[in-house]
Order: structure tokens, then sequence, then C-alpha cells
């Protein structure tokens, strides 16, 4: 069985743009569903992506977020330009948080995001530069 794509798309994310938040997550949990996706694989996919894009949201100035479906798995890249994230295993411990107080006025910022993303795909990989940003390649097998 082949790896290569069956269904590719990208998706651009502006940071702080909490008007538009969530919309990349919501299609790419539509199109999975259009392709024929498993509602259970769907729900997971849909949940690390929806982390993923707030996080852009809440914490870079901007992101790409790739789609890749494949006969074996869904693949969600997401590179950002931002902060980066300087101590990544901390930032990995369920209510670790760096979210300002108005970030935590607005009810996000509780420090789960990571270990969501964790929970709901089968691999996470980040590499992340201070001052650069960060990338969240992650994947769920069908």
């Amino acid at each position: 069985m082949s790896n290569e794509p069956v269904f590719c798309q990208r998706f651009e994310i502006s940071g702080k743009d909490f008007i538009n938040a969530g919309k990349a997550s919501t299609t790419i949990k539509a199109i999975l569903r259009e392709i024929g996706i498993q509602p259970a694989v769907i729900r997971r996919a849909a949940i690390a992506c929806y982390e993923a894009e707030m996080n852009v949201v809440l914490y870079a100035r901007k992101a790409i977020i790739e789609l890749r479906v494949t006969p074996q798995e869904i693949r969600i890249r997401v590179e950002d330009e931002g902060d980066g994230i300087p101590d990544v295993g901390l930032a990995m411990q369920p209510g670790y948080s760096t979210a300002s107080d108005e970030i935590r006025e607005m009810g996000f910022g509780a420090g789960m995001g990571l270990p969501n993303i964790k929970n709901n795909a089968d691999t996470l990989q980040i590499h992340s530069v201070v001052g650069r940003g960060t990338t969240l390649e992650m994947a769920i097998g069908l």
C-alpha cells in the first residue's frame, strides 16, 4: 500500500485572530468526514488540530497547518512563527502554562494544549527554536 497522500491541504492561521480561531480545525474535521474516515479517528484529529490551532492564535504571529491523508494515517504539521518554546519538556506537563492574564480571562491558558495533542495523536514531534517558532508534527493511524 502506498504512503503517498490521497489528500493534502494547507491552512493559514493568524495569531490573535480570535474571530477565525478554530475554522481550520473545523474544516479539517469536515474534510475527514467527507473522505470517509471513522468518527473516532476524526474526533482525535479534530481535538489535536484545534489545540494546535489555538496555540498559534494565542502565542504565535502566524502559522501554516498542513493536512496530509494517506491510506495509513492522517498527518498534521503546524509550523508557526512565534517566540518558540524554551523548555518543551516543561510545556508538555499538564497544567504548565505561560499564558498571560488576558489569555486566562478569555478562558484559555490552562496548560492542557500540548498534553491534549499528545493524548490524541499516535505520534507527536515538537521542534522549537526560541525567537523563531515551533513545528508540531503529529500522526494518527487509520
